[in-house]
């Protein structure tokens, strides 16, 4: 099994699993990109948002109820999320990210996995389901608007300060918490 599908392995194991349901389960990501970081997977196999019609909007909201289960089960405020997916998955197994907007996390290190989750290569739950309903698909970025959105200056998702490179970042996140 390659990287790409390690999230089905992951979930296969029952140790794993923080919350489940008959349709799908929270597990913490491996990698957190924050203090709090889940993923929401769904037990059928999707592999990715672009495999979605609106069909798939009541899945959508079974997953985003357990991102909202696991955010109340740590003791949290939905308002300190992000709840949503990549527009360009790196992943197998479509996932909801549910993450806390710290970004606390030695597990930051890029500039690429900041705008990943603070550009519009993260797409929330509700604008996906809108698109969905719209469109009844989602399609890839265009390869000039994702390397545009990667390249992206690192600003802050609290405040208007612009980190010159990802440790500058990491410690100005370090005076909003």
């Amino acid at each position: 099994m390659n990287w790409q599908s390690g999230l089905v392995k992951t979930i296969l194991e029952p140790k794993n699993l923080i919350i489940s349901s008959e349709i799908a389960v929270v597990i913490a990501d491996k990698y957190p990109k924050a203090r709090h970081h889940y993923l929401v997977l769904p037990k059928e196999d999707i592999p990715s948002i672009f495999h979605l019609n609106k069909t798939h909007i009541p899945l959508l909201e079974e997953l985003h109820l357990l991102g909202r289960n696991i955010i109340e089960v740590r003791g949290k405020e939905i308002s300190d999320f992000q709840v949503g997916f990549h527009a360009e998955p790196s992943m197998q197994r479509l996932h909801l990210h549910v993450i806390s907007k710290d970004f606390i996390s030695h597990s930051l290190k890029t500039k690429k996995h900041w705008n990943s989750f603070n550009t519009d290569l993260f797409v929330t739950h509700d604008k996906l389901c809108h698109m969905l309903e719209k469109e009844n698909s989602v399609q890839r970025l265009p390869k000039t608007l994702k390397d545009q959105l990667l390249a992206t200056p690192l600003k802050c998702n609290q405040c208007e300060f612009v980190a010159k490179n990802m440790p500058t970042l990491k410690e100005h996140l370090l005076d909003h918490c």
